[in-house]
């Protein structure tokens, strides 16, 4: 009688364990899943299509495309085109840059506070701007080449609506280009500005420089293209 006494209560404790062991080895199971899921679900939405408001506002192009690649991280790729072939009394601000920038933002869905790191090319015939009597002025001359350059953002992105976002950016890049000289009226300068112990033992209208430079800045627009 004792041991029917005995198995009964056993049996009836293993009648009720059993559903939340089955249930527990269940969402042992899917709880992998279920994250993995998750983490998809927070990367949909992940391109944005954005416009430098700034540099539009005196006539440079400047459209932008971030794809968030984790919820902390996003890369973007953007081109700026300055269509400007002559600017105050004939000088030239014409160049193109491609640069691309792996972003890491503090918060996620890529909003907020967020560092980068950027690598990019350009072309340019452009007077090189310098500052004169306290205020910026460009050289009375004007050169053509190609660069390329390398450095670091730190930006704000807000978050407007579901779709909209603003984007406020500066950036500081180490820049070597290559390039000719030429006066206002389009002479190749065969004795470009270098130290004295660097100038050519023969005339040579070829030059480079390199230095740290402001590579990017300004207030972008974007929308979400995809959801």
């Amino acid at each position: 009688m004792s041991c029917r006494f005995v198995l009964s209560v056993l049996a009836a404790f293993m009648a009720v364990v059993s559903p939340y062991t089955l249930v527990a080895q269940e969402d042992h199971l899917v709880a992998p899943r279920d994250k993995q899921a998750q983490q998809w679900e927070e990367l949909r939405g992940t391109t944005t299509l954005k416009l430098n408001a700034a540099y539009a506002l005196v006539g440079v192009i400047n459209p932008q495309v971030e794809f968030r690649l984790t919820p902390h991280s996003a890369f973007q790729t953007e081109f700026v085109y300055s269509p400007w072939r002559s600017i105050f009394d004939g000088h030239p601000m014409h160049f193109g840059i491609l640069l691309n920038e792996y972003r890491y933002y503090l918060s996620p869905r890529t909003r907020g506070l967020y560092v980068g790191a950027n690598f990019g090319m350009m072309a340019f015939r452009m007077s090189k701007p310098q500052l004169a009597d306290g205020r910026v002025v460009l050289q009375n001359r004007y050169s053509k080449g190609y660069g390329f350059m390398g450095g670091v953002t730190v930006g704000y992105q807000w978050r407007l609506s579901r779709r909209c976002m603003l984007d406020l950016f500066v950036g500081f890049a180490y820049m070597h280009s290559n390039y000719n000289g030429y006066s206002m009226d389009g002479v190749v300068d065969m004795y470009p500005s270098r130290p004295e112990d660097k100038q050519p033992a023969s005339p040579d209208p070829f030059n480079s420089s390199a230095e740290w430079m402001p590579n990017k800045a300004g207030l972008s627009i974007g929308i979400l293209l995809f959801d």
